[in-house]
């Protein structure tokens, strides 16, 4: 397993959540990684947060997404940000955080969220209307894709998970 560096940033260019990540493989939806039960993320220069799970993280060759799928007892089971197409530099994998999130929560729920910080962004930040229009049609396509359980979010990331020790219940 490679080491990479996960660096979300906001449009115009300030650190946003960036924690480290060990690539575990590819396959026709993706690279896949994963940052184990204990790994240190920080948002911004903010304070240390350690995650209390495993995440398995996808990154699309050409999709303008990014997905998390996390194992219990995690309440979110996938949480997918709106992104530009992901970018490999060397060690690192970076994309511009378009705000929408698309979330899957254990009991079913399917949440579209910040759609107010994304309105907000757009004059604030000056999102191109190209990015904005592109932004809203990945979060509808997500809304079904995940909703519906298709493609990678048909559990595609078991695999994955189970060679990372087979989080699949309570950690």
């Amino acid at each position: 397993m490679t080491d990479v560096r996960v660096v979300f940033r906001k449009y115009g260019g300030a650190l946003h959540w960036n924690h480290p990540a060990k690539v575990l493989g590819e396959d026709e939806h993706g690279v896949w990684a994963a940052a184990p039960k204990g790994t240190v993320a920080r948002k911004g220069d903010g304070p240390p947060v350690v995650w209390k799970t495993t995440v398995i993280m996808l990154f699309p060759r050409d999709g303008w997404w990014t997905a998390s799928f996390n194992s219990p007892p995690n309440r979110a089971e996938v949480y997918v940000d709106v992104t530009t197409v992901p970018e490999w530099r060397d060690d690192e994998v970076t994309m511009l955080d378009l705000d929408l999130d698309v979330i899957r929560m254990r009991d079913g729920r399917l949440i579209l969220d910040d759609e107010d910080e994304f309105a907000e962004h757009q004059v604030l930040l000056g999102y191109p209307e190209q990015m904005i229009t592109r932004a809203e049609e990945t979060a509808r396509w997500l809304m079904g894709a995940v909703g519906e359980r298709q493609g990678p979010f048909a559990g595609a990331h078991l695999r994955w998970l189970d060679r990372m020790g087979g989080a699949t219940r309570a950690e």
